[in-house]
């Protein structure tokens, strides 16, 4: 069996060092432009070229998405753009629209052509043509079966790679391609900037009656009936694997270096123990427990075993959220772990220690010392440097959270 990809998003040099220390076997991320992901930090080519170099040094693969659809002026800087990328050494760009994909073709054509969801590809006719037109790998829409995506495996040419999302935020709208953001608020969703409208809480009006605003039930609960609850199929990579996916891809270059860290080190763990015994695997029960350690909504399976029943949060448009990280371990020498802050804690809390690749581990902090060697009883000072006896050995980056 050809060992399936975890492919981790990243946002900015942070979050890429977190992704790979905790398993990803690529990344994907963005530059400042032709994104679908605006308001991220993103990488300048200077930054872009340091992340490359940083990445291929460890063996990890770098895809950058160009997925937004540009206009007539946007196309005029294309290609420039895409070769400077090019000489950055990225392996792979992730485009969606046919003029883009090219002028890539042309720019460098050294660089492997991802297809983004954002194409919407959901047969295997679309996905051969866009083989047929140089792509190496499609990345399948999210409105897709197991059965869906093991057809298009079957009916497609074997040399092309099939990547398909299995974690993180759910677009309410066909493969993210909405322009209610444009309506509500004038930023293009399909230029990396949408606003998430989707996520807001609404009342209806009647004309006559524009002062009395009604909530709108979609049940008893409430009124946030576009909202749609977070993809989770960790305890089921046995079938996407099985369908026939080459890449694993995580949602959420916008999001944290600890959920990339956590999410990550789940999907690696969960999907080296499928490769370890694919015959009679079950996923850990303490791997789901993480992914519900960092903030998300409330899970599903999205469309993988059909038309989802219960695929939205009518009550609430936020965020569950009851683990905090504290602490980032820099390194270990001699019974003391040195640390750098990232939340406020106290000696004597009770703490998980979450190495890469991993179980975490409860222990209590029972001393803490600031930089000077001084006994402190708190870490207050943000990003402050600080140490705490440890008698067995742990490694660089290894996390430190608490419940909240």
């Amino acid at each position: 069996m050809t060992k399936p990809e975890v492919l981790a998003p990243v946002g900015d040099m942070e979050r890429l060092k977190a992704a790979i220390r905790f398993g990803a076997d690529a990344v994907y991320l963005g530059s400042t432009e032709y994104g679908m992901r605006a308001a991220s930090a993103n990488f300048g080519m200077d930054d872009l070229k340091a992340a490359v170099q940083y990445a291929h040094e460890r063996g990890v693969r770098v895809y950058l998405t160009c997925n937004t659809l540009p206009n007539n002026r946007e196309m005029e800087r294309l290609e420039e753009f895409l070769q400077n990328a090019a000489g950055c050494g990225v392996d792979a760009f992730i485009v969606s629209d046919i003029g883009v994909l090219t002028t890539a073709k042309k720019a460098a054509p050294q660089v492997e052509i991802h297809i983004s969801t954002q194409a919407g590809i959901v047969n295997a006719v679309t996905a051969t043509e866009f083989y047929k037109m140089g792509a190496k790998r499609v990345v399948l829409a999210r409105e897709l079966s197991l059965e869906d995506i093991r057809y298009i495996r079957d009916h497609t040419p074997p040399e092309l790679e099939i990547e398909v999302f299995v974690h993180g935020a759910m677009c309410m709208s066909f493969s993210g391609r909405c322009l209610l953001s444009n309506y509500m608020a004038h930023r293009d969703a399909n230029r990396g900037e949408c606003a998430q409208p989707c996520r807001w809480g609404y009342y209806l009006v009647e004309e006559k009656r524009l002062d009395q605003p009604m909530p709108i039930m979609e049940n008893e609960q409430g009124t946030y009936i576009l909202n749609a609850k977070d993809l989770c199929m960790l305890e089921y990579i046995d079938k996407v694997i099985e369908a026939g996916a080459t890449s694993l891809k995580i949602e959420g270059r916008a999001k944290s270096s600890y959920y990339v860290s956590v999410v990550t080190n789940a999907y690696r763990i969960g999907v080296d123990s499928y490769l370890e015994s694919p015959q009679n695997w079950k996923l850990e029960p303490w791997l789901m427990d993480e992914v519900r350690k960092v903030s998300h909504r409330d899970y599903s399976t999205g469309f993988y075993f059909g038309r989802p029943q219960e695929g939205q949060r009518y009550d609430t448009g936020g965020y569950i959220r009851n683990c905090d990280i504290v602490a980032i371990v820099d390194c270990w020498k001699d019974g003391v772990a040195y640390c750098t802050q990232k939340n406020k804690f106290f000696a004597g809390d009770k703490v998980e220690l979450l190495e890469p690749g991993k179980r975490p581990v409860e222990i209590a902090i029972t001393e803490l010392y600031n930089e000077e060697g001084e006994a402190i009883e708190d870490t207050r000072h943000a990003h402050m440097k600080f140490s705490f006896p440890f008698k067995t050995p742990v490694a660089e980056g290894t996390i430190i959270r608490k419940d909240v």
